[in-house]
């Protein structure tokens, strides 16, 4: 019989979890850095005991505020491109729902984190315990039960000995490529502090490593053929190049064929901006050579894209082209009448530039997108040159993107920001771009470039937000200050939701409930970003215009600790060049003329969408 250690549930978990190894770039190292933790009724006595006696080999971090410390861990999952991971413990109640919202969010950018919520009693024998949901025809339903839509791997741990099977299958989750993304284990708190005779054998150190699986040999063909046969083929780059580490396989392969390549929101930086055949970002927040190039496409190659609403143009942008998807999911990979290439995207392209000889695109197809770019550029130079008026928010990321050295990452997350970002932020290299924007989730930027500057302190971290982002989540700028992780935060005060209200007037509506100014008041608050965020024991200040900024992000990138730059903003410019259409329903019915027209041509657009 194998040797028994009798512990806790929440002792042998945290022990396994200390246990868990990754191997990066060849060295190994923990797969869990931390783990977050806000501690109530419902984990202090259990998982609260058993994380202090870790803190050696599994730190524990405090968060001011559940979603935030999730969101923290979320970005540097993404920054550590999916290698490793943290994971996310609260009370029962809302401690537990404040983590749904991140839930969300990493499940749909595939981001692996480990949420460790408690939970109601097991045995039942308090109930109704403080925060328990009573459902009145299910007693076995509880507020966790909102993490299963937004989980890829949900359990709920009522006998102690259950985690023997629940921890292996949640790494199973977290470290797989294709299913990747948020696990809940929902412990029960009096599970927690019970015992059980635990094999020594399960706490042995594991090593995990990066799956790769290569193409079906008739997929890959088929691929091959394909940009063979193509006159104006064009590559997608998704986020699954950069969680592949197939940036240097891509490069080379655009380098020696001459295709083209475009990036989406997540797969941003797998080409250096300045890169021959990089025409930057494509879709509704694309540059003009992108989507030009798309436009006159006859063979689209998705690698590593789950190819989104922004990506497509809704469906118009690749309507009645060729369309293949290599994806390490297969349910991406088939999305929109796609030709289904199953495979880890190093793997592939890496077989393809072999496969594919001295074969090149047409020299035609490589002028027009020369040319495309080179009108794109001017366009650039256009919108981020600084003027007498007040700022446009082009304006402000070309005066981030020129103090920024080439190692910097600027981080954001929604809002009219990540649109403008896309366009115009030009990435020297991966990891020099992280946008959260598969749930544009308003919130995540300030925490997010927490976590972001965890996973590599070298890195200087520049957080673009807005009042409406910042007012909504901004506790764990306290937070970076608290561990020492300097981040840059660059707040555009446009006084409300700008995006919304230019969408609302672009489908006909009236300025309604959008910019203070529209919004039900007795009088408009004059908000004192600096102060609040000196309040918060960060360094702040406020600034007008561009070159008063510019001389700000100098003393920004001296200063030691987290340094908040506010600067205000026009809310109704946007970058004209570049962009294409998007689907937004404009109702059928309207007394407003504009609302109307609006619907009008909306009609005659989703005609257009590919079926």
């Amino acid at each position: 019989m194998s040797k028994t250690t009798r512990l806790t549930m929440a002792q042998a978990l945290s022990g396994w979890l200390a246990v868990q190894r990754v191997e990066v770039d060849g060295i190994e190292m923990p797969y869990f850095a931390g783990i977050w933790a806000i501690f109530g009724h419902g984990n202090v006595a259990g998982i609260g005991e058993a994380l202090a006696e870790m803190e050696d080999v599994l730190p524990t971090f405090r968060g001011h505020n559940e979603q935030g410390m999730a969101h923290a861990a979320i970005a540097f999952a993404k920054a550590s491109r999916r290698q490793r991971a943290m994971a996310c413990t609260t009370s029962i109640g809302p401690g537990a729902t404040n983590m749904v919202t991140a839930a969300a969010l990493a499940h749909v950018n595939r981001l692996p984190v480990l949420f460790l919520p408690g939970d109601v009693y097991a045995s039942r024998r308090p109930d109704p315990v403080l925060q328990q949901i009573e459902d009145f025809a299910d007693a076995t339903i509880s507020a966790n039960d909102c993490f299963r839509p937004v989980s890829r791997y949900f359990d709920r741990i009522t006998r102690p000995e259950q985690i023997l099977d629940a921890l292996p299958r949640a790494m199973g989750v977290l470290t797989d490529p294709a299913l990747c993304g948020p696990v809940t284990l929902a412990l029960c708190q009096d599970v927690q502090a019970e015992a059980y005779d635990y094999p020594e054998d399960f706490f042995s150190p594991r090593v995990w490593r990066q799956r790769r699986p290569r193409p079906d040999r008739a997929e890959f063909d088929g691929l091959v053929d394909a940009i063979r046969d193509a006159k104006a083929p064009l590559i997608v780059a998704g986020g699954g190049v950069l969680y592949s580490g197939a940036e240097a396989e891509l490069a080379a392969l655009a380098s020696a064929t001459g295709i083209p390549v475009a990036e989406t929101q997540a797969g941003k930086g797998a080409l250096p901006w300045n890169h021959p055949q990089a025409l930057g970002s494509i879709g509704v927040t694309g540059t003009s050579a992108a989507n030009a190039a798309a436009e006159a496409a006859d063979l689209i190659v998705g690698v590593g894209t789950r190819l989104q609403d922004f990506t497509t143009g809704s469906r118009t942008l690749f309507a009645g082209k060729r369309l293949i998807q290599v994806n390490i999911a297969a349910p991406d990979a088939i999305k929109q009448g796609a030709e289904a290439v199953v495979g880890d995207a190093r793997e592939v392209l890496e077989g393809v530039a072999e496969a594919i000889g001295g074969w090149q695109v047409d020299a035609a197809w490589r002028d027009a997108n020369e040319r495309a770019v080179a009108e794109w550029n001017a366009a650039w130079d256009v919108a981020t040159a600084s003027g007498p008026a007040l700022p446009s928010d082009a304006q402000v990321i070309g005066a981030v993107w020129r103090q920024a050295d080439e190692d910097a990452t600027v981080v954001c997350a929604a809002g009219g920001l990540p649109g403008e970002l896309h366009k115009l932020w030009r990435s020297h290299r991966p990891g020099g771009y992280h946008v959260e924007y598969g749930f544009s989730c308003m919130g995540y930027e300030v925490a997010g470039g927490l976590g972001v500057k965890m996973a590599d302190p070298a890195r200087d971290v520049y957080v673009m937000v807005g009042d409406g982002s910042y007012l909504m989540l901004n506790s764990e700028l306290a937070t970076s200050v608290m561990l020492g992780h300097k981040i840059t935060v660059v707040l555009l005060d446009n006084r409300g939701y700008g995006c919304i209200n230019r969408l609302q007037q672009g489908t006909g509506g009236r300025p309604f409930n959008n910019l203070l100014v529209d919004t039900a008041h007795e009088m408009l608050p004059d908000i004192d970003f600096a102060a609040h965020a000196r309040s918060l024991g960060a360094a702040a200040e406020k600034v007008s215009g561009i070159a008063e900024l510019e001389a700000a992000l100098v003393r920004a990138r001296q200063s030691a600790k987290s340094y908040v730059i506010v600067i205000d903003t026009d809310p109704m410019i946007t970058t004209e060049a570049g962009g294409h259409w998007w689907d937004v329903a404009v109702p059928e019915v309207s007394t407003r003329a504009e609302v109307r027209a609006a619907r009008r041509d909306y009609e005659t657009r989703i005609d257009g969408e590919r079926k």
